[in-house]
């Protein structure tokens, strides 16, 4: 069976030797020394300002809305996991959708910029599969017409745009490191946050808004990552370079055999590193989607249509119609690629694609 993704897992003994010295301490949450520690290579590694590890990557999202008191209406893509719309609803606020480009599937700042109003407090971007948002022309709209951004950025660790880490993008940056991710804790994420003041906020808002072991400085809620998730972080970190690599080298291979004009692909933005989290091909129609993707799990192949469907046709979120959205919703594939897949099993998912189109 080849799935969509499979986690990285160092051998085990490596996690077991890393976690010890929390066990052999009894002190497996409340922000323990692997948790700052695991923070701090990361800063150090990627020179990041300020990071806050947390437990799952949507408490981040919920936690920026309320550091940032956003009321009101707030401007997100369509496509993109659940949570980021989610996430809105829950802190009672009001998603509304902007169109994505067709090409680089992120939000169209041009459509972000006519869905604004006096209700509009924010901007909630997702850099899509990895792939980074116009950040140039997101950060003139809201300074134009003086609104927050926080960017999703679940899909983009590693990331780097004209030298500079993702996370540095925005007045919140937001991270999964959920264990399907380029980057894993198990189940975990993280807050990102340049200026010192909005990351104190997130900070006390992470931790029940305590102040020392009997104040509080507000409102709070309980995202600390645990000991087992950092310890995991740990684990995996050092071989982070070597993950980017294989996955440069089948997202390259799988480009060499689909890439001949018979599909579309995501456009990545001009000089960003990216980290190739996924591997997304667009078919002509749904309808031969269906058929590859039928073909492949009678192979035990099983990619993920995602992001599907379009969040703006979810009942809940009662959005508009979105054409770009809507259409690649319906028509995109997320193929297999981990850490561990071979070469002869890109090759033989490609061919099995390319007998069904």
């Amino acid at each position: 069976m080849i799935n969509v993704t499979k986690s990285f897992l160092p051998d085990q003994a490596e996690y077991n030797a890393i976690l010890k010295t929390s066990w052999d301490k009894a002190w497996i949450t409340n922000r323990g020394a692997l948790v700052k520690e695991l923070e701090q290579k990361i800063k150090t590694k990627f020179h990041i300002t300020n990071m806050i590890a947390t437990t799952n990557g949507t408490l981040p999202l919920q936690i920026a809305i309320k550091a940032l008191h956003l009321k009101g209406e707030i401007i997100t893509t369509p496509f993109s996991y659940i949570a980021t719309a989610s996430s809105i609803v829950w802190e009672s606020c009001t998603p509304v959708f902007a169109d994505i480009e067709a090409d680089s599937f992120n939000i169209s700042p041009k459509e972000i910029e006519a869905k604004i109003t006096d209700k509009t407090s924010a901007i909630i971007a997702t850099h899509v599969f990895g792939n980074p948002c116009n950040l140039e022309a997101i950060d003139n709209i809201a300074k134009k017409y003086n609104l927050n951004v926080i960017y999703d950025a679940a899909h983009a660790f590693g990331v780097s745009y004209k030298g500079t880490s993702i996370f540095e993008f925005g007045d919140v940056s937001t991270c999964s490191f959920h264990a399907t991710k380029i980057f894993h804790t198990g189940e975990g994420g993280a807050l990102f946050a340049k200026d010192q003041g909005l990351y104190d906020k997130l900070y006390y808002h992470h931790n029940f808004g305590h102040d020392g072991p009997e104040n509080f400085h507000g409102l709070g809620i309980n995202a600390k990552m645990s000991e087992f998730q950092a310890a995991m972080g740990l684990t995996v970190f050092p071989y982070f370079d070597s993950i980017i690599e294989r996955r440069e080298l089948l997202y390259k291979l799988y480009m060499e055999i689909l890439g001949s004009g018979k599909f579309q692909f995501q456009k990545i933005l001009e000089n960003s590193v990216y980290n190739y989290a996924y591997f997304p091909l667009v078919f002509e129609s749904e309808a031969q989607l269906n058929t590859v993707n039928e073909a492949l799990n009678s192979n035990q192949i099983f990619p993920r249509r995602y992001f599907y469907p379009s969040l703006n046709t979810i009942d809940y979120l009662k959005g508009e119609p979105m054409k770009n959205s809507e259409s690649i919703a319906k028509r995109i594939l997320c193929l297999p690629l981990y850490y561990d897949l071979t070469e002869d099993q890109v090759k033989t998912i490609s061919n099995h694609i390319l007998k069904h189109v």
